[in-house]
Parts: C-alpha cells; sequence; structure tokens
C-alpha cells in the first residue's frame, strides 16, 4: 500500500468523513490502493446493520430514504447512505438525483450520503456497493442505507447485500404483478406501500398480502409485513424503523446464514473479476482478448469455444503464483517437455502403467515423421515421441544421444510475430516459417546453440488459432 492509500485506511478507522468519501472513491473506480484499503479496514467491519431499499422508479424510495435518515437520527444513531444513481451515457458516473433529495442532512456529521454509478452492471447496485458498505461500517457508522437504481424487476441483488431488504411500491402502478414477476416477492422482508395518500392504497396492501398468502410460511418465519406511508410528511416511517429493527431483534440463523451468503458471493465475485483480468492481461498476448471479441462478434467462432479457449491458456499458464502487479506480461508458457523414446508402447508400460499417469490418444505428425502422444502429469505435459523415419530428428537424436529430454515447447500467440521479432535480433533458427505440429497446431524450432544447448519449440495453441480459423 502507498502512503495515500495507509493515510486514508488511518482516516476511516478514525471516522474521518473526508478520508471515507476518498475511500470509497478509490474502491469505485478501482484504483490501485482499493484491494489494501479495504484489507487494512475490513477487521473493524460487521458491526453495522445493511438496510436495503429497492423498487421501481417514481414510487418515492429517495424521499422515504430521506425520512428515514431523520427518524433513524432522532433515535440517536448515524446512518451511512449509499444511493445507486443510474450511469451516464457520457461521463460513466452517477446523475445524482437521489443525492439532491436528501440536502437536509449535508450539515449533519452523523450522516454520510454518497451516490454510486451502476456503470452497466444489472440487479440495481454498482460493482463497488459491497466495498462501499464495509468502508462506512468501518468508519463507525450505525446504520447503512442501500438505495438501488430503481429499474424495476433486475433490482434482486440488494438482497445479497442486507441484512433487511424493504420493498417500496405504491397505488395503481400494478407493482404487484411486476413485483411477482421479478422474484421480489421472495426477497421482500417489509413491504411499504408509499404515497398512502393516494386512491387505491387500502387495495395495493390488500393485493400483497393475497400473494403472500399463496406462500406457506412456518410458526417461527417471519412473515413480511406490508405498511403504509407518506414519506414526504413522515407518516408511517416510524412503523417502518420499529419493523427493521423488530426483525434485526429476530437474528439467529436468519441473520448469520445472509451474512455468509454475502460474504460468499463476494468472494465469488472478486475470483471471477480476478481470473478474468489475469488472463486477459497477463496471460493472453496484448490485444488477444479483443480480437477474440472480434471474432465472435463477426461468428467465425461461438462464444463458449471463446471462452474455453482463454479458460485453457489461464488454466496451462504457469506465471500465478510467481507473478507480481509490476512484473510485465509475459509473450511465451511452458506448454510442454518433449521426450524422444525408441518405442511409444514400451514407454506407454512406464509412464501409464508403472506410475499410473493419464495418455491422450496416439497422433502422427507426417510433417515430422513421428508418432506423438501427451502424458498429462499435473498441470505440467509431458510429449511422448517416437520416430517414423530415420529422416526424423527423433531418430538422429536417438541415434546420436538416446533416448530422452528432447526439447521444450513454448507456446505463443502469434507465432509468426515471434519468428519475425527473433529473425530480426539475429537469433539461429532451425525452421523461418511454421509448420504443422501434433494437435492442428502451427511449430517452428530455435537452434540448440540460441539457448545454451536446449532444443526450443515454438507452438501456435490450437485452442487459440485452429478453433478460431485464425490467430486469436
Amino acid at each position: 500500500m502507498n502512503a495515500d492509500g495507509h493515510r486514508l485506511t488511518r482516516g476511516v478507522l478514525d471516522g474521518d468523513r473526508r478520508a471515507i468519501a476518498r475511500a470509497i472513491t478509490v474502491v469505485e473506480s478501482e484504483g490501485p490502493s482499493a484491494a489494501a484499503i479495504i484489507k487494512g479496514v475490513y477487521h473493524r467491519s460487521g458491526r453495522a446493520y445493511l438496510v436495503g431499499v429497492t423498487g421501481a422508479p417514481g414510487v418515492g424510495k429517495s424521499t422515504l430514504v430521506d425520512r428515514i435518515m431523520t427518524v433513524f437520527r432522532s433515535r440517536g444513531r448515524t446512518v451511512g447512505v449509499l444511493a445507486v444513481d443510474p450511469t451516464s451515457p457520457f461521463s460513466g458516473g452517477a446523475l445524482l438525483g437521489d443525492r439532491v433529495r436528501m440536502q437536509a442532512h449535508a450539515a449533519d456529521p452523523g450522516v454520510f450520503v454518497r451516490s454510486m454509478a451502476t456503470r452497466g452492471q444489472l440487479g440495481g447496485l454498482a460493482r463497488a456497493t459491497a466495498d462501499a458498505a464495509v468502508i462506512l461500517d468501518a468508519g463507525g457508522f450505525d446504520v447503512i442505507v442501500i438505495e438501488t437504481v430503481g429499474v424495476g424487476q433486475a433490482e434482486i441483488e440488494v438482497s445479497r447485500t442486507a441484512d433487511i431488504s424493504i420493498v417500496v411500491t405504491m397505488p395503481g402502478s400494478g407493482d404487484g404483478v411486476q413485483a411477482l414477476k421479478a422474484g421480489l416477492m421472495e426477497i421482500a422482508d417489509l413491504f411499504v406501500v408509499n404515497k398512502a395518500d393516494h386512491d387505491g392504497a387500502d387495495r395495493a396492501v390488500a393485493e400483497i398480502k393475497t400473494m403472500l398468502g399463496l406462500n406457506e410460511y412456518g410458526p417461527n418465519d417471519w412473515r413480511p409485513p406490508v405498511l403504509q406511508t407518506r414519506a414526504t410528511d413522515g407518516v408511517g416511517v416510524d412503523d417502518v424503523l420499529d419493523t427493521v429493527d423488530r426483525f434485526r431483534a429476530r437474528g439467529g440463523d436468519v441473520a448469520g446464514r445472509r451474512r455468509q451468503a454475502r460474504v460468499y458471493g463476494r468472494i465469488r465475485q472478486l475470483v471471477s473479476d480476478r481470473f478474468l483480468e489475469h488472463a486477459e492481461h497477463r496471460v493472453l498476448e496484448p490485444g488477444a482478448f479483443d480480437r477474440l471479441v472480434d471474432q465472435v462478434a463477426g461468428a467465425e467462432v461461438d462464444p463458449y469455444t471463446a471462452a474455453d479457449a482463454v479458460l485453457d491458456r489461464a488454466l496451462r499458464s504457469p506465471r500465478g503464483a510467481n507473478h507480481t502487479e509490476d512484473a510485465p506480461p509475459m509473450t511465451a508458457v511452458l506448454d510442454h517437455i518433449g521426450i524422444a523414446v525408441r518405442d511409444l508402447d514400451t514407454a506407454r508400460v512406464f509412464y501409464r502403467d508403472a506410475l499410473g499417469l493419464e495418455l491422450e490418444g496416439v497422433e502422427e505428425v507426417a510433417s515430422q515423421h513421428v508418432r506423438a502422444q501427451f502424458v498429462a502429469v499435473g498441470a505440467a505435459t509431458l510429449e511422448l515421441l517416437e520416430a517414423t523415419s530415420p529422416q526424423s530428428a527423433i531418430a538422429r537424436s536417438i541415434e546420436r544421444r538416446g533416448p530422452g529430454l528432447h526439447h521444450l515447447t513454448l507456446r505463443v500467440d502469434d507465432i509468426a510475430v515471434v519468428l519475425a521479432r527473433l529473425k530480426a535480433r539475429g537469433v539461429r533458427l532451425i525452421d523461418e516459417e511454421p509448420r504443422p505440429g501434433a494437435g492442428g497446431s502451427l511449430v517452428a524450432f530455435i537452434h540448440p546453440s540460441a539457448a545454451d544447448g536446449v532444443l526450443v519449440e515454438l507452438m501456435e495453441s490450437p485452442a487459440l488459432a485452429d478453433r478460431t480459423g485464425r490467430d486469436v
């Protein structure tokens, strides 16, 4: 962590509002200190209660949240609000509509309001919402209210982020049917029919209760209450918070399971994001992922084959543990080790029967006058090579040195580009142009004199070339 990251971490733990604001900006923009800040403050999280507020646009969520803050403050609790706003199509930032409605609390040191942009994220929440909640939690806020973007049927992600989910609706909007479609009936712990002074409020309550009646509740199960509010003048908001407190007081297994599910989902998201970042920037050649996208967009390859190709490259790459953030991307990775054998059948007895290793099928590579068979050894691969002609390089190698280690194979994304680079640097090559290799790959050999006596084979992976019809 750099010096600025240390200052922000200390500031968050001290409850400094400016540090909290800047720390949220860092995690929202995925800055270089984002992960370090979360690591530094996480031990102080887990104390705040997270209240999720969701519902269709226009039902009065922001006004209700504003009133909820007022009542919480009157009860002596500090409140952090994360208002997730629609993404600007031009700047990528939040439109700040929710924040404008909450200006009455701007001077209150016990309230912190932050707008966040969805930036295309589905589910009504921004990607960094969970981390922002951790920062507010560690900053000492008692309650964190998370208001979703208000896009209707996609807003169920809040149930995986909050300790209690409040679904807000209003009379005459047909939201009962929409909630049933969206799955909001399943995620809601509390329904609030806002704008209760409008015609049809009682009918909206009855409709929701009827739909809830389709579910079966045990004697100890929580049946979501349906309350009415007029958020513009605060009517009914005290009842909402009393119900939130009652739900929180139940605690027990439900609260524990929700926190477990929240952590589980966050870890999965981070693993997914980091794996994709690793594959795109540390395994593939620069621009390779974009070229693969172009191929899928042009219907030259299907998305599943493209994904399998990237996954295959990433899993076979040995870089992982020793890679550092500052290390430059590698241009080649070790694919397999070639071993010259006199007879494949005899070699199989040792590798398959004696060692118990898994062998792939035998392939005859006519251009090289060999029969090849791959052997999986954990994350590594061996290639057993048997000569099919006295003119084969394998036959000549066995005649001179006997069977044994023959070559190392490095997998590259564009073998023609690599060969051109090597020739430009004066590296001695056996093959100046690629030729067909095993499994539909393209291969070329570097002369041992250029690599301290080691025969090096370059291979363009069939996972990224043969499957797509051209280089990635």
